[in-house]
Parts: structure tokens; C-alpha cells; sequence
């Protein structure tokens, strides 16, 4: 009895494995034994019928498609109950087996019915398939009624091993729409890095122009410090200064120097004086700087106070051979020098060569210093002076106990009023600003009458040494200048004598480059209106003609003679 429940025979043979159909599927059916020799046809045809090789020489599977037999009538098998399921369908028994094939169904495409093969020849092993036969797509086999299986069509199926024409193009899509993304992230990431960068630039700008506004003290909230140096200097400074008379002790003559630290600036200064610059003796009559120096230089400093409006600490007189031990005492000097200097056997002054840096001992250095070529202004043989003076600041220490020492060592008497400590303090000062930088040199320049020009006023005296006309203190006399414009010496003389009798300090102007028609009386500061008009009283003039001025003369109050003063 057949059940379907339980398709089980234990009459039947074991079902094994002996091949794949064109989808993969496994194919089962039994292993026949080994046929005796009159046996090879049927074994061929059994091999064409159900497409398995027992052989194992690896031919394709080949399905012939089954035509339809007659068969008598069946009686149809009892119903147990059991559902159909989509794709369980009967196919017509194989002939030869003597089982119901409804309990080892298997499916098998059909494909078309192939040719009757040689009676008495085996099938020879294909080489490959069949030409035209790889391209045909086997389909189910149809029922006996016609209809198609159901659940599987052709177009469900595809082989692994055939080519897909559309795999290089979603490849090749792939490749462009991935590139293409990274483009556009790379864009965006230059986008990015620009507007940062953008902002750093924008950034630093600002930050730099408020600084600089700040430092400049543009802003109206904040003072920088640059508006704090420039009220330092526009404001009241101190400054530290002494007179340096350097003789000669060999060929004769002196050079007068004076030496400048401004403390509130922090800068020195050299300002070399012509020895034609006119000074005012203790009786009141001027003469030359060189001359009342050589006379012995008494009064000397408080002359040049007068002339320049400054407050010269000290004295120092420094002669030659000292020079040299201070030169040597700092280990030498370089310096630019502008002339060779020739060799004095008689005088033993070493020969200078000229250049840039030149290395100089204590005795070329005197030499150099001294040195006034034939024809020469005065004013080279000073400037020769103010180089050798500003190597030998950059040589001297900068610690006060140090420079003290090497003026010590100098075996110099110094003045009364400027000691070593003092002088020591200076020169070490002096040194630091030299070091730094922060140094000049100028030469004063006078008129051939000995008086300064508008120049040396106004950049030299009022810049570098500090000359005020507020100079006098309350309670003593004013500085007063005098100008001659009439172009008589002998009105000049007698204003002269008028301003000294009247105890004023006189500071000679020198003449006027042309003459003018009226007296003028001019100062600068406020508080020197009223003894500006007293000066006019004593030289017999209205108070009209004192007038709020810039001063031609280095002097409190400036009188400039015209045409119309008459001596009384």
C-alpha cells in the first residue's frame, strides 16, 4: 500500500546522488549495478534518459524530454487528506521501475527532444556543451493537461556564470557619483579653510590697528605709550649735563664739548662747541669761548648757562695724555674715520688710517681727535672729536662702580665741583644710551660774530640741551638778548651798556640780516611780560612794543634794535 503519509519503502532501493540538473538542483535516483555485456545498450539508453554519468567522466547532464505513452488506467490512489502544495505535480513513471513515482517525485525541465542515438555506440565524453545548446533556458515541464507549472517562469531564473551587460555601467556610475561627492566634499572643505583663514586676516587687522591706535594714543578712552613719550618730551625734562674742555698739551689749543643724558627720554647727547661762540665775562664784556678756556676757563660754565639758557652740572678738563690712558683703560676704540692722519715723529703722533672701523689706541685716537687739516673749518676737527668721545662711551661700563673705577684709574685731579662718583655715573649712563642707539652728536653753529643761528636755536638749544627762556628764577635778573637791525654799532653799544647798568644778564644776539624801521621787545612766556616791559622802560621805549613772540636769541626777553631807537 502506498501511504502518502509516510512515502517510506523498505522494499525500495536506497536512493543516492548521481548528478545536478542545469539549475544545481541534486538529482537522486538508484545506482544500478554493473551491467554484463549484453547489458551496455540498455545502460547507454538508461544514461540518455536520466542524464547522470555512473561513470564520473563528467558530462554535462542531458534531460530528453519525455513524450506522453499510453498506459492503461490506473485506479487513482486513496485520499488521505494530504494538501497539494504549489509545485508538488505528477509526471509520467519512468519505464523499468516498478515503484510509484509519486513518492520520490523529482522535477525536470523539459527541454526538446533530442535526436535517437546510435544503437549500438556509447555516448562519447562532450569536449563542452553542445553549440547553441548554452543559450537555450530550459523550462518547466508542462502537466498533462498543457497548462504551465506554477510559481516558476522563465525570466526568474539567471545564471551565475552568465555575463550581466549592466555590471560595468552601475560600476562605472558608482565611480562617477563617489567621485563626485568627494569633489563636492573637498569644495566645501576649501570653502571652509578660506573663511577661516578669511576671518584670521580680518582678526590680526583689527587687533593690529586698535594696537596701533593704542600705542599712538588715538583712542579717546586709553592713553598708549606712545602719548606718554610724546608728553614726556613736549613736557618739562630733566637733564644731566657737563662741559668737557680738552687740551692740547702738545700742539696747543682746546676743543669744548658738552655731554647730555636726558633722563626723562633716556637718550645722551654730544654737542660740540665752536671755540668762536661768544661768552660773557664776569664784567659783562663778551670774548670768545677758545679765549676764556685757555685763560683759564673760570666762569666759563656759568657763561654758557647764560648764552644757552642750560644748567651744566660740572666741569671736566681733560687733557690730551689723559685721553690717551682712558682709551687705553677701555682696551681701545674703532671708528670711521673721514682723513688719514700722517705720522709726527717730532710730536710722536702715530699715523691714522682712513675707513670704516678703524681700530685706534689711546695715542692714534688723541691724534685723530686733534687733527685739523690745512684750510679746514673748525667745525671737522670738531667733529672728529664727538666720534672719538662716542667710541670711547661705547667702550666704558655700564655699571657705575665699574666706570668710577676707570676714572679712578686715570690718575686725573678732577674739578671741585665733579668728582669720580659723579663723573663715573654720567659716563656710564652715557655708555648704556650709546650702546643702544640712542645717541647723537651735533656741532653748535654760530655766526661769524660768534652768535647763534636761528637753527642751532631751535634744534640744538631748545631740543637736545633744553634751553629755556624761563631760565631765571623768581627774584633774579632776566636773561635779555640783544639784536642790532639799525645797522649803527654805536646804538648798539650804548643799548648795551643801558641793559648791563640796569642789572639785566645780556646775551649778545650779534646783527640782524637787514635792517628794519622799529624797535621790537618779544618773549615767550607769560610770566616774563612784565619784566619784558620793564626792559623797555630802561632802554626809554613805549610798553607798546613788547609783543608775544618766538625769540630770535636764546633769552628770556629778546630786544631787536631798529631804526627809530635813539639812545637817551
Amino acid at each position: 500500500m502506498n501511504d502518502r503519509q509516510d512515502p517510506y519503502d523498505p522494499y525500495a532501493q536506497e536512493q543516492q546522488l548521481i548528478g545536478y540538473d542545469p539549475y544545481g538542483r541534486p538529482v537522486y535516483g538508484q545506482v544500478p549495478a554493473q551491467p554484463a555485456p549484453g547489458q551496455q545498450y540498455d545502460q547507454g539508453y538508461e544514461q540518455q534518459q536520466y542524464g547522470y554519468d555512473p561513470q564520473g567522466y563528467g558530462q554535462q547532464a542531458y534531460y530528453p524530454q519525455q513524450q506522453p505513452q499510453q498506459q492503461p488506467p490506473q485506479p487513482a490512489a486513496p485520499d488521505y487528506g494530504q494538501q497539494e502544495y504549489p509545485g508538488q505535480q505528477e509526471y509520467p513513471q519512468a519505464p523499468g521501475y516498478g515503484y510509484d513515482t509519486r513518492q520520490t517525485q523529482q522535477w525536470i525541465p523539459q527541454q526538446a527532444a533530442p535526436e535517437p542515438p546510435a544503437p549500438a555506440a556509447a555516448p562519447a565524453p562532450a569536449a563542452g556543451p553542445e553549440p547553441g545548446r548554452a543559450d537555450r533556458v530550459p523550462e518547466p515541464r508542462r502537466p498533462e493537461g498543457g497548462q504551465p507549472a506554477a510559481g516558476y517562469q522563465t525570466e526568474q531564473f539567471a545564471f551565475i556564470d552568465q555575463p550581466d551587460e549592466d555590471s560595468e555601467d552601475v560600476i562605472d556610475w558608482l565611480k562617477f557619483t563617489e567621485s563626485r561627492t568627494e569633489r563636492r566634499e573637498e569644495a566645501r572643505r576649501r570653502g571652509r579653510n578660506r573663511v577661516v583663514a578669511l576671518i584670521v586676516v580680518l582678526a590680526l587687522f583689527v587687533v593690529g590697528g586698535v594696537g596701533y591706535l593704542w600705542y599712538a594714543g588715538k583712542l579717546p578712552f586709553l592713553d598708549g605709550p606712545g602719548q606718554k613719550k610724546d608728553a614726556a618730551a613736549s613736557g618739562p625734562q630733566k637733564r644731566d649735563m657737563i662741559v668737557v674742555h680738552l687740551h692740547n698739551t702738545k700742539k696747543g689749543g682746546t676743543s669744548t664739548a658738552l655731554l647730555v643724558d636726558n633722563v626723562t627720554t633716556k637718550k645722551g647727547a654730544t654737542v660740540l662747541l665752536p671755540n668762536t661762540l661768544g661768552v660773557a665775562k664776569d664784567d659783562g664784556t663778551g670774548t670768545a669761548l677758545g679765549k676764556a678756556v685757555e685763560e683759564g676757563g673760570v666762569g666759563v660754565k656759568d657763561s654758557l648757562d647764560s648764552v644757552l639758557g642750560t644748567h651744566i652740572g660740572g666741569t671736566w678738563r681733560l687733557d690730551t695724555p689723559f685721553l690717551e690712558n682712558l682709551v687705553e683703560l677701555v682696551g681701545g676704540i674703532e671708528a670711521d674715520t673721514d682723513v688719514a692722519v700722517p705720522a709726527d715723529d717730532a710730536a710722536k703722533i702715530p699715523a691714522v688710517g682712513q675707513g670704516p672701523k678703524q681700530h685706534l689706541s689711546g695715542a692714534m685716537a688723541v691724534a685723530y681727535a686733534t687733527y685739523r687739516g690745512q684750510g679746514e673749518p673748525e667745525a671737522k676737527q670738531l667733529d672728529r672729536l664727538g666720534k672719538v668721545l662716542y667710541a670711547v662711551l661705547r667702550k666704558v661700563p655700564g655699571d657705575a662702580k665699574s666706570a668710577t673705577v676707570t676714572v679712578e684709574s686715570m690718575g686725573q685731579i678732577l674739578d671741585p665741583s665733579l668728582n669720580a662718583q659723579a663723573l663715573g655715573a654720567l659716563l656710564a649712563k652715557l655708555g648704556e644710551h650709546a650702546k643702544e642707539g640712542a645717541y647723537r652728536t651735533d656741532v653748535l653753529a654760530v655766526k661769524p660774530d660768534g652768535t647763534l643761528t636761528d637753527d642751532a636755536n631751535k634744534t640744538v638749544v631748545k631740543e637736545v640741551l633744553g634751553g629755556s627762556f624761563t631760565a631765571a628764577q623768581a627774584g633774579t635778573a632776566p636773561r635779555v638778548g640783544l639784536k642790532d637791525a639799525t645797522g649803527d654799532e654805536k646804538t648798539q653799544v650804548a643799548a648795551k651798556a643801558a641793559l648791563l647798568n640796569g642789572g639785566y644778564t645780556f646775551v649778545d644776539g650779534g646783527k640782524a640780516d637787514k635792517t628794519q624801521p622799529a624797535t621790537q621787545i618779544t618773549y615767550q612766556d607769560d610770566a616774563q611780560r612784565p619784566k619784558a616791559i620793564e626792559v623797555a622802560k630802561t632802554l626809554g621805549l613805549a610798553e607798546t612794543v613788547v609783543k608775544k613772540g618766538e625769540n630770535a636769541v636764546n633769552a628770556d626777553i629778546v630786544v631787536t634794535l631798529g631804526k627809530d631807537y635813539k639812545p637817551s
